[in-house]
């Protein structure tokens, strides 16, 4: 796996050349790493690409104008439950991912019906005023359902600074105001920070213990599943393909990849049925549309693709805690 390849090479996305371009074989000509579906454990929905923020190194190019996927219906999501129903999908999860998935004005109803067919509930959000205007209805589904609703906010770094560097000046206070309400009202939460910084992860988990001390937020920073930090996605940067070899020399296997037990439903706004995606970090990419339906989208999936190399396999991250 040799990481001293020419930046010319990274896979192109606008021409689908260089590395990752062939889905059976590496730049080198070495078979590529794939994996197969073991059991739907999660299914991510994408609530719509929306967001009230615009963040530096967003994944998904969220912004206020940004609505390149289509708010998602709770009829939509209703259809997909009685798939994981019908097909007797061992599903056990139900993660809200966006853009901003409070901007969709049906979210709380799909919630509902989520928490009602007994799914634990993740939403993951920046926490800001467009949670906050929905927590009289957060309070009722947290008194109701206090096992199964979790909430996930974004907090990109312990300090104010470096955090509204990347989503901007007046992200902080709400955000802050947010995780302070989710504490105070007791709601099962967490924190996502990113591995952005150059720090190591003993530092990064010093700071949030400081920050949460100080605010009074009611986390464990040394907890992996309370404090979740990601390794960082830069397409600019050069990674090394990912062979069948890999595994061994990893000491990874491809059944610990989220593709393996995870797909991400998503709706294009120029389409009339949602897709199926491979993999929460690749909402666009056609290569990695599977199908509009989850039976159809339960095949195999080739790791042709940076973000399978840096975040998933090298990096060791997953969405799901």
């Amino acid at each position: 796996m040799d990481q001293h390849i020419e930046l010319t090479e990274i896979y192109d996305p606008s021409t689908g050349e260089g590395k990752f371009s062939n889905p059976e074989f590496t730049l080198e000509g070495e078979s590529r790493a794939h994996v197969d579906p073991v059991d739907l454990e999660t299914l991510w929905i994408n609530t719509g690409s929306l967001c009230n923020l615009s963040c530096e190194n967003c994944y998904i190019e969220s912004t206020p104008t940004n609505d390149r996927l289509a708010f998602i219906s709770e009829g939509e999501v209703r259809t997909l439950l009685d798939e994981i129903s019908s097909e007797g999908f061992p599903t056990t999860e139900i993660a809200f991912t966006g853009g901003e998935p409070f901007l969709n004005e049906e979210l709380v109803p799909i919630l509902r019906a989520c928490l009602q067919q007994g799914f634990t509930v993740l939403v993951l959000t920046n926490a800001m005023k467009t949670m906050m205007k929905h927590s009289e209805e957060l309070l009722e589904l947290s008194q109701n359902y206090s096992d199964s609703l979790k909430i996930r906010v974004s907090l990109d770094h312990y300090t104010e600074e470096l955090h509204a560097k990347e989503r901007g000046d007046r992200s902080w206070k709400p955000a802050m105001k947010g995780l302070s309400w989710l504490s105070e009202n007791e709601l099962s939460f967490s924190v996502a920070g990113r591995t952005y910084w150059g720090e190591s992860e003993e530092d990064m988990r010093s700071g949030y213990k400081a920050l949460f001390k100080a605010e009074s937020i009611n986390l464990d920073a040394a907890n992996l599943t309370e404090l979740i930090l990601f390794p960082e996605m830069d397409m600019s940067l050069d990674v090394p393909e990912i062979t069948t070899s890999c595994w061994g020399i990893l000491n990874k296997r491809p059944e610990d990849l989220m593709c393996s037990n995870s797909r991400m439903v998503v709706k294009r706004k120029e389409d009339a049925k949602v897709s199926v995606m491979a993999c929460t970090l690749l909402p666009y990419d056609q290569r990695f549309n599977l199908g509009k339906t989850l039976k159809k989208s339960w095949k195999t999936v080739s790791l042709n693709h940076p973000h399978c190399a840096k975040f998933c396999v090298l990096g060791g991250g997953s969405c799901t805690a």
